[in-house]
Order: C-alpha cells, then sequence, then structure tokens
C-alpha cells in the first residue's frame, strides 16, 4: 500500500521499495511520532480542521497505539517503508477511515523533523544522567584510593609526581565540558518544526506556537525550508558525542596500560576482563578495547553526516534520510561506553605501592628541586641546568635526587656559569635542603595553587566536585 501513489501507475521495483525503505531504523522513533501527531491532531481541531469528536477519537487511537509500541505488540510491515506510514496505516486499522484526516496540514518532511529533534531531546537527557553517572564513578575511585601518588608524565616519559585524585578530576573536568555541549546542542535542537508542512509551510491556520508548547518545545522554528531541510542538531550532537567518546577512549587507553603486569597500577575485575581461547594466561582489558573503537565509530558517524549535508541543496531531499542511522548508533555507542566504563572504573582495584614507587622513578622531582633552587636566588634557567647535571651525573649509578651525596651536588653548583649558584656552593646546608626537596612528599606539596596536586587543593577539589555533582543529581532526578 502507497499512501503517496496518486499519481503513479506502475508498481515500484521491488529493488528501489527496498533500497529506500526506512523502518528497521526509524521505528526507534515511533514514541516520539505519536507523541507529535497527538499534538498536531490539536492543532487541527484549535484551526477548525477536525470536530471535536474526530479530535477526541484520532487522540484516542493514538494513544492506543503509544501503549501498543510501548508494549512492543506493534506489527511492522516493510512494505509500508518507514515508521510514519506503518502508523498511519495502524491508526486506520483502529478507527477507519477516519485516519485519513491525520495527516492533513503536514508532510512527512515536517514531522521526521520533529520526531527526531523530540528523540534527541530526551537521548541527551539520558546521556546526561550516564556522564554524571560517571564522573560520580571516577570520584569514588579518587576517594577510595586517597593519597595514592601517580607517576605524572609528558610524552609517555616520567615527568613529576601527582596524585591520583588530582589525574581523575581531570576526567571530571573534561566530561563536565560534555554535559555543557550535550546542553547547548539541546537548547538548540529544542524548536518545533511541525507546521512546515513539506517546504513552504502548513496551509491551514495552525497554531503552531500552541502546538510547539504543547510538545514541550521552547518555540516554533522561523523558516519552513530550513526546518524541513536543517540536520545541524544532528552533527552538533554527533560532534558533541564523539568528544565525549574520545574522553572516554583516552581513560580506557590508559587502563589498559595501567593494568598491563608491567605497569601494575590497576587491576581490572572479572566481570570487565575477558581470557584467550589459546593462551591460559591472558586477562584482557576487552571492555577498555572496546571503548576505543567505539570512539573511532562515532567519529565516523559524525563525518558520515558532514560529507551527506555538504553538498545537499535547499529543501528536503531524501539523502536525509540516511542521517537517521549515523544518530542513533552514535547515541547508543556513547549510552552503551559511559555505562560500562562507569562500572568498570568502578570495580577497579588499584595498587597503591606499586603505583607510588613508580612516582619515585625517572627522577620525578627534579622540578621541585629547581624550584627550591629558585628560592636561593638561583635564575631558573640556571638551576634547570644544575639540576640536570646532576642527573645525568646518578642516572647510571641508580641513585636517586633523594639520596644524591653533598660533594655531587657542591659540584654542580660550582660548575655552573651562575654568580649565585657558585656562591650557593659552600652553603653547608644546601645539599640536605636540596634533598628534601626532592622527596616525592615535597614536590607534591610544591604546586600549591588553583588546579594544582598539591593534597590539600586535591582534596578540596574533590570535596567541591562531589558536592557539585551530587547537586546536579539529585536537581535531576
Amino acid at each position: 500500500m502507497r499512501m503517496w501513489g496518486g499519481r503513479f501507475e506502475g508498481e515500484t521495483d521491488p529493488r528501489a521499495a527496498d533500497f529506500g525503505r526506512s523502518i528497521e531504523v526509524d521505528r526507534a522513533l515511533a514514541a516520539d511520532d505519536l507523541q507529535g501527531s497527538i499534538a498536531h491532531v490539536h492543532g487541527l481541531a484549535r484551526a477548525g480542521v477536525l470536530t471535536a469528536e474526530e479530535e477526541s477519537l484520532l487522540v484516542e487511537g493514538l494513544q492506543a497505539l503509544a501503549a501498543d509500541v510501548q508494549a512492543g505488540g506493534l506489527r511492522w510491515d516493510p512494505a509500508l517503508e518507514d515508521v510514519h506510514l506503518n502508523l498511519e496505516a495502524a491508526l486506520a486499522a483502529k478507527i477507519g477511515p477516519l485516519a485519513g484526516k491525520l495527516h492533513t496540514g503536514r508532510s512527512r518532511n515536517d514531522q521526521i523533523a520533529t520526531d527526531l529533534r523530540l528523540w534527541l531531546r530526551r537521548t541527551i537527557d539520558g546521556l546526561d544522567s550516564g556522564v554524571l553517572a560517571f564522573e560520580l564513578a571516577l570520584v569514588e575511585l579518587a576517594e577510595r584510593n586517597e593519597g595514592a601518588i601517580l607517576p605524572g608524565s609528558t610524552h609517555l616519559q616520567p615527568a613529576q609526581p601527582v596524585l591520583l585524585a588530582h589525574h581523575l578530576l581531570a576526567y571530571v573536568e573534561m566530561l563536565e565540558r560534555d554535559r555543557e555541549r550535550l546542553a547547548d546542542c539541546r537548547r538548540r535542537a529544542n524548536v518545533s518544526p511541525l507546521g512546515s508542512g513539506a517546504v513552504a509551510g502548513t496551509g491551514f491556520p495552525i497554531d503552531r506556537e500552541a502546538v510547539a508548547d504543547e510538545l514541550g518545545f521552547s518555540g516554533a522554528t522561523a523558516n519552513s525550508i530550513d526546518a524541513v531541510s536543517d540536520r545541524d542538531f544532528a552533527v552538533e550532537f554527533l560532534a558533541a558525542a564523539a568528544l565525549a567518546e574520545v574522553h572516554l577512549s583516552r581513560l580506557a587507553e590508559e587502563i589498559t596500560w595501567w593494568s598491563n603486569p608491567a605497569f601494575g597500577f590497576v587491576r581490572v575485575a572479572d566481570a570487565f576482563s575477558t581470557g584467550s581461547s589459546m593462551m591460559p594466561n591472558k586477562r584482557n582489558p576487552d571492555t577498555a578495547e572496546l571503548i576505543r573503537a567505539k570512539a573511532a565509530r562515532v567519529a565516523g558517524n559524525l563525518t558520515t553526516c558532514l560529507m551527506l549535508l555538504k553538498g545537499l541543496p535547499l529543501a528536503y531531499q531524501r539523502d536525509l534520510q540516511e542521517t537517521v542511522p549515523p544518530l542513533l548508533d552514535g547515541a547508543a555507542a556513547l549510552e552503551a561506553s559511559l555505562a560500562v566504563l562507569t562500572g568498570l572504573v568502578g570495580s577497579l582495584e588499584v595498587d597503591i605501592e606499586r603505583m607510588a614507587s613508580a612516582a619515585a622513578s625517572g627522577h620525578t622531582t627534579a622540578t621541585a628541586v629547581a624550584d627550591s633552587l629558585v628560592e636561593r636566588g638561583v635564575p631558573f634557567r640556571a638551576a634547570h641546568e644544575i639540576v640536570g647535571s646532576v642527573v645525568k651525573s646518578i642516572e647510571r649509578t641508580g641513585r636517586t635526587l633523594e639520596g644524591t651525596e653533598d660533594g655531587v651536588w657542591r659540584g654542580a653548583l660550582a660548575g655552573s656559569a651562575d654568580p649565585k649558584a657558585q656562591d650557593l656552593a659552600t652553603d653547608a646546608g644546601l645539599p640536605a635542603h636540596l634533598r628534601r626537596a626532592a622527596t616525592v612528599e615535597a614536590a607534591l606539596a610544591r604546586p600549591d595553587v588553583v588546579g594544582g596536586t598539591a593534597p590539600g587543593r586535591v582534596a578540596a577539589a574533590l570535596a567541591a566536585a562531589r558536592q557539585r555533582l551530587e547537586a546536579v543529581a539529585a536537581k535531576t532526578g
């Protein structure tokens, strides 16, 4: 059955029918389609197009269909192309010819645009809750391992010691930006295209603002051509989702490395690990690895939509049908990744001693020692060179900066071209002072600034993060 075939004589080629069918994908929008249809019926009744009795019968039929959809009892017919035609046919089966009035004053063009915005709005709300849950899991992991010291690195080389909580809070910051981007996308998507018709607007005096208000939109779209052809909201969402997925992937990558016995910083629970079909010894962090792959998948979905849109003239083109699969897939991938990584992080066991030992290796306190020389009046560049020369002299001996003898320090100071450093070479107490500065504890305490890894700063940031996240969770329910 074709609901658009009045001017056609021949049958659609089965290959063309199969090629254009979208019901397997857009049936996910059924609840949103029915919600929009009910609001449209009310709009038609207010405009005098439907009688009160017709309005009541149509709404009752649509509500019954919504119950069928929710219960999974609706039979989808592939021959009817898409979700819109399937639901209209199902409505006709329930209430008879009156169902033919439902499509008055609207097109599948403004219908799908409305469905997608309704779907996206509730999807973003769900993802926001998922991001919040993941942030709280990171905070809880930091709290469970309070005081744990991580070897901070740059270029994947030993850099400076940091608190594990400080490292985890960096991801909380990223995720907060993800929440903001998703909320911003939701705000722009939250306008109603319904009443835009196919391209020029509806030919009936429907109060579009009233329909938009009933659907919870902030208003109606200002231009009918833009309304039916706009998929900016899909691109915006996928851009935000891709970046969020990249953030998850970065942590997944670190967990993959940290769980390797060569590092031994964390142990991924059995529930989130897999074995090998061949090697009995294997313990693989497959869950984390798959999250890395999901990041590539969502980025691919974003690229698909961008490339699809780049050559389209106004207004609606059938090409836009192909924005739906990547949109739905991107959201599903992010939702699943958030859920599984939240569980994985919640089950992580941290080897605090192994991590602390690694944090003390690689002369990671060298910057703190150089800073302590600056406090004695040595220019930083000279201090950098002095400490670097000491590192060079001890790195092959296995000694540490904390254990470097007085003579090595004095020699490095005396050999400096800086007069102040040369004067300090005779300071009998300076080597001991530098050794104290070279401890991990002293190095951690030095960055006592907003955003630094000093224990007091991190404790305050951790407490603030928990308070903020719990307040948002309580507000959103």
